[in-house]
């Protein structure tokens, strides 16, 4: 089974095709990273537009990579929640207009879902059920994962994500956008003991993240040596922020892991790429007899690709829309 998929949910404009949830035969990205740089963080009005202009001939790269057309489509599956709203606008109208033009099953696709897909492509091996960490920009879930459209929320942030933390101190670090790739490459020359950070804890919710004052403080740290006129090594605050990050997701992780006797755990999303973040938590998993699934870093990032993958899975187990889908800028992975 062919599926063609469209992924525009924040700022790459994307589209592949993909042979029974597992095969990619084609992945398009066109980004819009160069652009936004200049403005330090995606603004949302000019992603839009850069969507809409750069869909059309994605799709059509996508189909021709793979050596298909739209008659050799089984399905289409898009990216409908959660990002921004005039993005994901951008890819459903799309998708809805291939899908009534060449009467082609539509098939809605949730982002998170789709993070947690890059796997199925990357370890052919690997089936629910499993726990998983779900860590990018705008999220940060612990998911016990029942099966490919069953999922349940065990732990969330209560305020920022990880990626938000890692982007938004790294900006204060001067480092260009997107902040959270610099500063892991930074951090990996500085001392991750040099500063001693706070390590939040949500009370009785023991897989639950708070990133916020953890940003905060570090922000503060800078800005304080700032107006003392003192020079800190951006080494190694960025090394010490890191671990500390770092420290709360593998910790809750590992907690959540024991207490669900969970044996296999996977990692997805953005942050899933930090390097990081993968050491510390293989070495975890070694140690207490796990097994550990990680995407390779190419499809950590958004992508189509594992739009398909999960639209696959969506798709067989009747998850189908008509023309009426709508996108939503927030939802829950737990509702699909």
């Amino acid at each position: 089974m062919k599926i063609l998929s469209i992924e525009s949910s924040c700022d790459e404009t994307a589209a592949a095709v993909v042979e029974d949830g597992r095969k990619v035969l084609s992945s398009i990205v066109a980004t819009q990273v160069e652009e936004h740089k200049l403005y330090g963080g995606v603004v949302p009005e000019i992603a839009s537009r850069r969507h809409a202009e750069a869909i059309s001939g994605v799709v059509n790269e996508a189909l021709q990579q793979a050596d298909v057309t739209l008659d050799d489509i089984d399905a289409i599956a898009v990216t409908y929640a959660p990002g921004l709203i005039g993005a994901l606008l951008v890819g459903v109208n799309f998708a809805k207009g291939l899908s009534l033009a060449k009467n082609i099953p539509l098939v809605p696709t949730h982002h998170l879902r789709s993070h947690i897909a890059s796997n199925y492509i990357a370890h052919s091996e690997l089936k629910p059920p499993f726990l998983c960490l779900v860590v990018s920009g705008g999220h940060s879930h612990i998911v016990l994962v029942d099966d490919y459209t069953k999922m349940k929320i065990i732990g969330k942030t209560r305020d920022d994500a990880a990626g938000e933390a890692f982007d938004k101190a790294a900006r204060t670090m001067g480092m260009p956008y997107p902040g959270g790739i610099h500063l892991d490459k930074v951090a990996e020359n500085g001392n991750p003991e040099a500063f001693k950070l706070p390590f939040p804890k949500v009370d009785n919710a023991p897989y639950d993240f708070s990133f916020s004052g953890l940003k905060t403080a570090v922000i503060n740290l800078i800005h304080n040596a700032k107006q003392k006129g003192e020079e800190l090594s951006v080494e190694d605050v960025s090394a010490s922020f890191r671990n500390a990050v770092v420290k709360c997701l593998t910790t809750n992780l590992m907690k959540a892991a024991q207490d669900t006797g969970s044996k296999t755990i996977v990692i997805a999303g953005g942050v899933s790429a930090n390097a990081l973040l993968r050491r510390n938590l293989q070495k975890l998993c070694d140690e207490n007899g796990l097994k550990l699934y990680m995407p390779p870093k190419e499809l950590c990032g958004d992508n189509a690709a594992m739009v398909g993958s999960q639209g696959y899975y969506e798709y067989l187990s009747g998850h189908t829309a008509q023309q009426d889908l709508n996108a939503y800028a927030t939802k829950s992975i737990e509702e699909g």
